[in-house]
């Protein structure tokens, strides 16, 4: 974390042990200690000597360079653990404040621009994988993690093993999707790219999974190919998955379970973007006696 020590240095390591200690994921552990490194690299000396004022400039410096409010929190919550877990010293951070993210209508595909999306894919592994992330709403690091052995074609459900937040759970599965997932795996079989076991969809060397990287330059390409004008990621397909279920009358609660939202609340932002509910409401005026 010093700027002028390795990058080993003993207060490095020792936040990354208790990162350890509590089992953080490696996404979060690398987005704290990149954190650190960014106070660092402002006070041009060791994190552990700012002061309060010194962090209260240290936001306003990422204010003023146009950190967005997702950065901001991110930032200040990596600080708050280094601060408040690693030093002892959570006092610090006393004039650093977490800030109001703005909650935005996520992008929904129509049923019609999804189809499209999934036939322009790069290949039959992208369309499958494609189709999987739209069929389940699955994230996209829950795509990647995906190994043979998680399909049971028996209960039509596919198991996902620590998900977001470390937890386990089924997701659907269609027929359409299983058939969809066999031809996958015989033209993968047949070409040695699919390992007996192995990850659903493996990268260039089958012994690793695909990145989410390469998925989301996959629909990228799909979304160009296919003329979609909409900002589109894999992400777009899991809310295009539930806003559709949502239109199709499944009870919000099942939707909740389906894509793993802890909070109910998270899930019901669908229903501000689920069109096809809206042109079923009756507007008051539609009621009124002529005058």
């Amino acid at each position: 974390m010093e700027t002028s020590t390795p990058r080993g240095s003993p207060l490095r390591q020792r936040m990354i042990e208790d990162m350890r200690m509590r089992k953080f994921a490696q996404k979060t552990q690398a987005g704290y200690i990149r954190a650190v490194r960014q106070l660092a690299g402002y006070l041009k000396r060791s994190p552990d000597t700012a002061s309060i004022e010194e962090l209260r400039r240290f936001q306003l410096h990422m204010v003023d360079h146009g950190a967005s409010p997702i950065t901001l929190n991110a930032t200040i919550s990596g600080l708050k653990f280094f601060f408040d877990v690693t030093l002892d010293h959570g006092e610090l951070m006393a004039k650093m404040q977490p800030v109001k993210v703005p909650r935005t209508l996520p992008v929904v595909l129509s049923r019609e621009e999804v189809a499209r999306l999934i036939a322009a894919a790069p290949g039959l592994k992208y369309q499958t994988a494609l189709s999987l992330a739209y069929g389940t709403g699955l994230r996209v690091s829950e795509v990647v993690a995906l190994k043979v052995g998680d399909i049971d074609s028996e209960r039509m459900t596919l198991r996902i093993e620590n998900g977001k937040g470390g937890k386990d759970r089924y997701a659907m599965l269609s027929p359409v999707l299983l058939e969809r997932l066999r031809s996958w795996w015989r033209l993968a079989h047949a070409q040695g790219k699919m390992l007996p076991g192995g990850w659903l969809f493996p990268g260039l060397n089958p012994m690793d999974s695909v990145g989410t990287r390469q998925m989301n330059r996959a629909i990228h390409a799909a979304a160009e190919a296919a003329k979609i004008d909409k900002r589109v990621s894999m992400h777009t397909l899991r809310h295009s998955f539930a806003t559709h279920l949502l239109e199709q009358k499944v009870d919000i609660r099942v939707i909740q379970v389906l894509l793993g939202h802890k909070k109910l609340e998270t899930t019901a932002l669908y229903t501000q973007v689920a069109t096809e509910i809206l042109r079923e409401v009756v507007s008051p005026l539609e009621t009124l006696q002529p005058a």
